[in-house]
């Protein structure tokens, strides 16, 4: 089975080429490479909601701590929370990825 990411999910065409990036931009869930792989997701497909400015309901998302608690409550967050199980990454790791390179502060 293939893991949808977010914008295949919500079928947003926010995508790098999608068919709304020209009116709307493109989401930044969909270029953020460093959580490529995560949770089996292209780029940040699969781990948006830790992603800061993404596009979701038609506006520009803030960033994570402000935009947290309308993601957890999100079905595709939901979805991949229950297809990942015991692969689950947690919030903050994913986080820390993003704002240290893919380091997570364990290597120090």
């Amino acid at each position: 089975m293939k893991k949808l990411n977010c914008w295949e999910y919500n079928r947003c065409g926010r995508e790098q080429g999608g068919a709304r990036t020209e009116e709307f931009g493109t989401c930044p869930a969909s270029t953020e490479k460093k959580l490529h792989g995560i949770h089996g997701g292209e780029n940040a497909g699969r781990a948006c909601w830790v992603v800061e400015g993404t596009l979701c309901d038609g506006k520009k998302q803030g960033s994570f701590s402000k935009k947290y608690d309308t993601c957890m409550s999100c079905d595709f967050c939901r979805k991949v929370r229950d297809e990942e199980q015991s692969g689950w990454h947690p919030s903050a790791t994913l986080f820390m990825m993003i704002s240290f390179g893919g380091r997570t502060g364990r290597e120090c």
